[in-house]
């Protein structure tokens, strides 16, 4: 849903109060996130828990749900936001900080039934073009993962695909897998 507003600018746009579900910035447009529904929420937990079950031990990456990530002029929030664990911003006590004004180096999104994928996909490409190493655009209807990498390459992966995953990163998981989660 894109919010009806005057043109704003990114710093007018993060004075607004948060909203539920939360709402981002990109060229110039303020719009809302769907209210998640029940495969987008277990989609989302499942793949948070399978990310940080192998990288945060060993302190790889870090997976974080629904985290606003400010940069290159736009406040998006992916569904997940993957961290390499050196990148995660820090206060200097070394705490984890509130803000992060930086790119995910993974970000996913899970298309909810009444969200447009081009406006997704569109965030997307713009965490690729600002260093984002990889995208996924997980459809649940369809059963496929579009994933997006550097140069904006993209590749429409189904059934036994293997999955592309961060580098550095030892989790194996195919489409098939993850849409797996989707049976109880």
């Amino acid at each position: 849903m894109t919010i009806a507003v005057k043109s704003i600018t990114l710093e007018e746009f993060l004075q607004l109060p948060d909203t539920q579900p939360a709402s981002e910035y990109i060229k110039g447009k303020v719009s809302q996130k769907p209210m998640p529904q029940g495969e987008h929420s277990l989609l989302q937990v499942e793949l948070c828990q399978a990310i940080n079950q192998t990288a945060k031990p060993q302190k790889i990456a870090l997976a974080f749900p629904e985290l606003r990530c400010v940069f290159e002029g736009a406040a998006i929030v992916p569904d997940i936001s993957v961290f390499r664990w050196e990148r995660i911003p820090r206060e200097a006590s070394g705490r984890i900080a509130n803000r992060f004004e930086t790119y995910p180096d993974w970000a996913i999104e899970i298309l909810s039934p009444d969200q447009s994928p081009g406006k997704v996909l569109n965030n997307l490409l713009h965490c690729s073009q600002h260093g984002t190493e990889l995208g996924w655009l997980i459809f649940p209807e369809e059963a496929n993962i579009l994933t997006i990498f550097p140069n904006q390459r993209v590749e429409m992966l189904t059934g036994t695909n293997q999955l592309p995953i961060l580098s550095n990163l030892d989790l194996t998981l195919t489409v098939e897998q993850v849409f797996s989660w989707l049976s109880l």
